[in-house]
């Protein structure tokens, strides 16, 4: 009876670590870049709008790279998302003050889903973002979405920041129904 009860603790443990694997082969994660330009400014102190040009998923794809499928996901999740300065080559973001980005696509509202604040006085060329704990799979599994970027200066800025979106999504998904 011990035999008997060793055997299926065994195999019970081996089925649990072997679920547990297969698991992790169905998440993954997603990286965007999106661009944006904030131009040279004579004010300071007030809400300024822009927003990246419409990004393109590729969300089919991606997911059968992936060995799944859109109606397979369970949920998708922002888990980080920087801001890298790439112009001016001498510049920083000491120049901002706030700055809330959000996501939208076809038929979904607009979600806020990075920030900050109070951007420190010591910026360097990368900022890392706040990020929302909101599922976001109903963006990333349209064919598109945009980012809209709105920000607060706290210095004049003499010429254009060209600034690089840089987004991470974690992907929890089943193996082809697994």
């Amino acid at each position: 009876m011990k035999t008997i009860k060793l055997i299926v603790s065994a195999f019970l443990l081996t089925l649990i670590v072997g679920c547990d694997a297969l698991d992790e082969l169905t998440k993954f994660e997603i990286n965007y870049t999106e661009s944006v330009v904030i131009q040279s400014t004579t004010v300071v102190d007030v809400p300024f709008f822009m927003e990246t040009p419409e990004v393109t998923t590729n969300s089919e794809s991606t997911f059968e790279n992936n060995n799944t499928k859109k109606d397979l996901i369970e949920s998708i999740n922002l888990t980080d998302m920087e801001l890298k300065l790439i112009s001016p080559e001498e510049g920083n973001f000491n120049f901002l003050n706030s700055i809330n980005i959000y996501i939208s696509a076809e038929d979904e509202e607009e979600m806020l889903i990075a920030w900050m604040e109070e951007v420190p006085e010591n910026a360097e060329k990368s900022l890392m973002l706040e990020t929302t704990s909101e599922d976001l799979k109903v963006y990333i599994k349209s064919d598109a979405y945009t980012l809209r970027v709105e920000a607060v200066t706290d210095e004049l800025i003499s010429e254009d920041h060209n600034i690089d979106v840089n987004s991470t999504f974690y992907v929890d998904a089943k193996i082809f129904g697994l």
